[in-house]
């Protein structure tokens, strides 16, 4: 799929659209992808903040589809387990920068190599506009290449 697409498919899905989640940049090769999430009157919380399961939401496939592309078809990848910490109200545009480094490939690979699962740790942290933390999500994946 190519990123257009993939921007826009993500766009229209429910959780996505509904919550007004929105994919600002993927990256060409898939290592960098930008999400934010504008604070509106339906996708508030009780106290007129950002309500948390759309902050969760906002982060739940990002990292599974990243390694998904960089890893190719050899792989298998689920996400496996996702915290979240809540730091600070979330008001205006919060924003989640992903991004996935040579050495984790590498490690991944490596740990995988043998036919194993591997179960590698990514976090990132949602922002405000100030670029202050608002949350901060730990997610942990499955990974396994596939056997022959």
């Amino acid at each position: 799929m190519r990123l257009k697409q993939l921007k826009y498919w993500i766009s229209l899905l429910p959780p996505y659209l509904g919550a007004g989640i929105k994919v600002k940049h993927i990256a060409p090769d898939y290592r960098e992808i930008i999400v934010s999430l504008k604070l509106r009157c339906y996708n508030r919380n009780y106290v007129g903040t950002h309500f948390g399961g759309s902050l969760a939401a906002m982060t739940d496939p990002f990292y599974m589809l990243m390694l998904i592309h960089i890893l190719g078809k050899e792989y298998t990848v689920w996400d496996k387990t996702s915290t979240i910490d809540f730091m600070a109200p979330g008001r205006g545009t919060v924003t989640a920068h992903f991004t996935v480094r040579d050495d984790q490939i590498a490690e991944i690979k490596r740990k995988t190599a043998n036919g194993d699962p591997y179960y590698p740790e990514f976090s990132v942290d949602i922002v405000n506009e100030l670029d202050e933390v608002i949350a901060t999500v730990e997610k942990k994946l499955y990974v396994r290449k596939k056997q022959r």
